[in-house]
This record gives C-alpha cells, structure tokens and sequence, in this order.
C-alpha cells in the first residue's frame, strides 16, 4: 500500500481509479477541475471535457445506463446548469454506480456567489457524501459508488475550495476491475413518463427512509468523546476548524454524510451535552435538522452565513479567546487581480470603454474587464448570459440602445451556453452585437481544452468548432474576426457593426498570452526623452507599464510587446 500526499481533487480521483470507474465526463469549474484533469492521467478511465456540466452528467448516465462505473465533477454553479438531468436521474437511479462531485467555493474566491449545495441534495432527494480531508476524499468516493449500487442511485460528493486544494496523506490501494454491467431493456425505471416516473418517486421516498436508516449506523457518521460538557456537530472543512481551534476540549460529532441525515445518532449524542453547537459553513443546514429533532442547539446565531471560517473564527466564537497571530505595522498596498500582460482582452475592453458602449458581460479572465482602469462591464449574471442578457437589454430600451450595447463572451464560454442565446437573437431579432473573444483555450479555470480548440483532454487531435461557420449556421449574417492587439481595426470593427441594422458578431481572435506554444515580441521600452508624463499608457490597466518620476516606465520582465500601448502614446515614446 502506497502513500502519496495528494491534493483532495487528486485524491479522488485516485478514488475513481480504485472503485474501477470507466467514464468520466466533467466542465472544468474552480475549485473542482484537478478531479478531471488527474483521473485523465489514467488510462484504464475515459476521460472527457463535456461543452457544459448539464452534458456531462447526461455522459455519466448514459454511461451507468450502459453498465460502466462513471463520474462527472462540478463547481456548485455548474450543478445549477445540470439540475435538470439530475433530479430525473434521482428517479431513475443506476444501472452500474454513478457519481457526481460538486465543489462549493465559500468566500468566493473565483464565484459569482455563495451556494450550498446540501440544498440540491435535498431539493433531489439524492444522498450526499462530504468529506473533510483527502484521505476521506479517496475513501468517500469509493464508498459513494457501493451506496449508489446498493440503493440504486447516484451519489453527489460534496467538496468545498479547502478540501479540493488542500494536501494531506493518502493510501492508495490497486484498482478494482470491474465487468461492464448487463443493460436490460426496462421503460418503466428508465423512461420517465408522467406514469412510470409517479411510482418511482414514492420509490425515491422509501429509499431517503432506507438510508436514513444506513445512516445511523455509517462508519463515515461518528462520535469523539472527550467527556466535555460542550459537544459540536460538524462535517466537512468545519471538522478540521473546530478539531484545530478546539483539540479535546469539546466532544464531537462528525457527520460525513451530508443527506440524509441521522436523527436518532444526533439525538443520542446532544442528549449528553450541557450545550450543543452546530458549526457548519453557509447555510443551517444541519442546525435546521436538529431544531426539527426538537433539539436546542446554537448554530447561525453565533456563527456566520457568509463566507469561510477559520481556525480563529471558530475559536473566537466559541470560547470568546483571540487566538495570537502576527501582523506587519505597515499598510500592504492591495494586489487586485488583473488581465495578465499582453492578454488579447485588453484591447477590446479599451475601445468598448472609449465607445462608452453598454458591456453585457460573461464568466472568465475577462471578467476582470469591470475592474479599474478599465471599468467596461455593467452586468454579468452566468455562464452564456451576457449574450441574452444583451438582447432583452436592447428589446427593452429600443432601436436606440441597440447603436450603443454590445455583449461580450469567452469561446468556451460561447460554447458551454452562449450558442443558445445567440440564436435567440437571431431567431426573435435584435440589431445585438456580439463580441467572441476567442483566446484558443478555457483560460479562467487554467488552460484546460473544449470543442473550439482542435484538441481533447489528453491532447490529442480533435474535432473542432468552426466558429464563423457555427454563427452563420444560427443565422447571424455579419460574422468578422479582428485581432485584439490591433486597436484601430477593433475600433472600427465596433463602431461598423453596432450601426448595422442586423445582428452581428464580432470575434477578437488571438492566442491567451500564456499558452506556451504562443512566441512573443521583444519588450517594449518608454523613452524617457519623448515621455510627457500624460498616463495615456496606463488607461489600459497592464501590470508593466508604471510612472516613475513622472514618466512611463516598462518592466522588460513583464512585458511580451503586444504594441497595444504604443497606439495610446500620441508622443511616440513607446517602441
């Protein structure tokens, strides 16, 4: 038996490898996109980026209808995009066992919000496993697929940006191989017809009950007595704040499955304790079970239902003790986040902010396009959105704003959703344009492959989406590609389509600027001679350029030599 220190993605996808999974279908998501990308390192498990998570989890269950083990993963928002396949599949169950991850992102650190996802278990009737660190990540997963075959259902595992990305010991065994499952022909379980599917959910009832049931006896649900008169009951990331800012001073009920939850285990257990907190991220999850239990607990009244916790937090909260910590005297200047040097987006953002346009805006890298200086977004809701979001923008105020609006999109974020809402607009008519910015890649989660790049998850040649051919086919007839780096065509790209009386797109094609295959120019340099100090430069917000003494500095280390800059500068210091 082996050990690997591994992250908790990692580890389950080891989990994957050893519970003998077969089919793996996944939309890269922070925090739970390492899931996919190291069980693709497995050859005896096909892996695959699916266009969106609402594909993938159709993949996954094809593939247990087929009788194959399979797996999908998502970021908490993904699984709103893959609800609706999943609560029917909470219906019809499995054939071979199916799997699904979902990584909540507390404190939103690369969201747009905060969402628990316990509450899709519940609102699916689904049972829900969550692991606190990666040994139980490998574990859990394992034990996911047995559940899913004995209760005939799929598993959601529930991570969190803590456990996903955080190292710890894992033991890893050899794999499991499994034969693929017999398929037998049965409507009934598998066609979902209003009356096949009404026996089925009184069936799904029974099976919360059952393993309900399971529950109150699972390994995964246990009790540490340490003889406190305070108890907590906690799961997840929570166990290990609470076990770290508390040691053995309290007792401890750690609960791994998420739903159902046990009643008469939680009963038992408060029934010892002089006080019981509940500490549990987000939501009162837990804390609402127990009240339910009739139970007198202390939960979100004390501890907040924004945010991450932490060690200190927990402590502080819980014992009124600051826990000691060091801090510089200094203010440390804030490092905002910004588009890389010599990112293709740069460009766009400047001439739509120069246009003074309205900028439906989407999900990835160029979200960072609302920040200063550039400041040249006004709406993002979702993945696919902004293109919608456009059109009822423009049938809402009129022919007028049409000349002054434009959407912006990613092209794997086009893909995943937005192909849809653009044929909204040509199909129900707005003069909208817009704007693919088609960087080669999905950049936001880390340079993983889609279906417009011409290669799959391993690399290997695949077929690729024609862009300019696929907006053609929807029934966009003004289709023009511009290069982001050239200003003065983007601006008149722009200024062209958005007086057209059509819909148009726009798609500002040019490599991310930190793929490794993409050469860049030598860096650019500011003459200190020919500067006047006017900060035109540093409208487009990019990390090399700073003032110095009054003049425009370019940190040769940084600078790949895009020349956007170089149009800005009506001096011509820059070369």
């Amino acid at each position: 038996m082996e050990k690997q220190l591994l992250l908790g993605n990692e580890a389950v996808a080891r989990g994957l490898y050893e519970a003998g999974v077969r089919v793996i279908s996944s939309y890269p998501g922070t925090p739970s996109t390492e899931i996919t990308e190291a069980a693709a390192k497995y050859d005896e498990m096909f892996s695959e980026w699916a266009p969106n998570e609402k594909v993938a989890a159709e993949v996954a269950s094809g593939a247990s209808l087929g009788g194959a083990r399979s797996f999908c993963a998502m970021k908490h928002v993904g699984l709103n995009v893959a609800a609706d396949p999943v609560f029917t599949m909470s219906y019809i169950g499995v054939n071979a066992g199916m799997v699904l991850a979902v990584a909540d992102d507390p404190g939103m650190h690369s969201s747009q919000n905060e969402q628990d996802s316990r509450n899709h278990a519940k609102a699916a009737k689904l049972p829900m496993l969550e692991p606190a660190d990666s040994q139980e990540c490998k574990e859990f997963t394992k034990l996911a697929y047995e559940l899913s075959e004995e209760f005939d259902t799929p598993v959601i595992l529930r991570l969190c940006t803590r456990v996903s990305h955080s190292r710890s010991i894992v033991e890893c065994e050899d794999r499991t191989e499994l034969p693929l499952k017999p398929y037998e022909k049965n409507p009934a379980k598998n066609v979902m017809l209003p009356a096949f599917a009404k026996p089925k959910h009184m069936a799904v009832e029974q099976r919360l009950l059952n393993l309900t049931e399971w529950a109150e006896k699972a390994g995964i649900n246990y009790v540490e007595d340490h003889g406190a008169k305070v108890s907590v009951i906690t799961s997840g990331i929570s166990y290990q704040y609470v076990k770290e800012a508390m040691g053995d001073s309290v007792n401890y009920l750690k609960l791994g499955m998420a739903y159902p939850l046990p009643e008469k285990l939680i009963l038992d257990f408060a029934a010892k304790a002089e006080t019981v907190y509940v500490v549990e991220e987000l939501d009162d999850f837990i804390e609402t079970h127990c009240k339910k239990l009739g139970l007198s607990v202390i939960g979100k009244e004390k501890f907040p239902r924004c945010g991450e916790f932490s060690q200190k937090i927990v402590r502080k909260l819980l014992t009124g003790e600051e826990a000691e910590s060091v801090s510089l005297e200094q203010q440390i200047p804030v490092r905002p986040p910004v588009m890389c040097c010599g990112c293709p987006h740069r460009g766009v953002f400047y001439a739509l902010k120069r246009e003074k346009v309205y900028v439906s805006g989407d999900i990835g890298c160029y979200t960072l396009g609302a920040s200063a200086p550039l400041n040249a977004m006004d709406s993002c809701i979702c993945m696919g959105a902004s293109v919608s979001a456009l059109h009822g923008y423009n049938k809402a105020r009129g022919a007028e704003a049409e000349k002054k609006s434009v959407a912006v999109i990613g092209d794997s974020t086009f893909i995943h959703s937005g192909v849809t809402s653009l044929i909204d607009i040509a199909y129900n008519r707005s003069n909208s344009v817009v704007i693919i910015l088609d960087n080669s890649i999905t950049g936001m989660t880390g340079h993983q492959q889609n279906p417009t790049t011409g290669y799959n998850i391993k690399g290997d040649p695949a077929a690729a989406v024609d862009l300019e051919a696929l907006c053609r086919a929807v029934g966009i007839g003004r289709v023009r590609v511009v290069d982001p780096y050239d200003l003065k065509a983007v601006t008149a790209a722009l200024k062209e389509e958005l007086q057209a009386e059509e819909p148009s797109v726009i798609i500002s094609r040019r490599p991310c600027a930190l793929l490794k295959y993409v050469k860049h120019s030598a860096p650019l340099k500011a003459d200190p001679e020919k500067c006047i100090g006017c900060k035109a430069c540093m409208g487009i917000g990019c990390p090399a350029i700073s003032m110095r003494g009054g003049k425009a500095v370019i940190d040769a280390t940084q600078c790949v030599g895009c020349g956007v800059c170089t149009s800005l500068c009506a001096k011509n210091a820059i070369a």
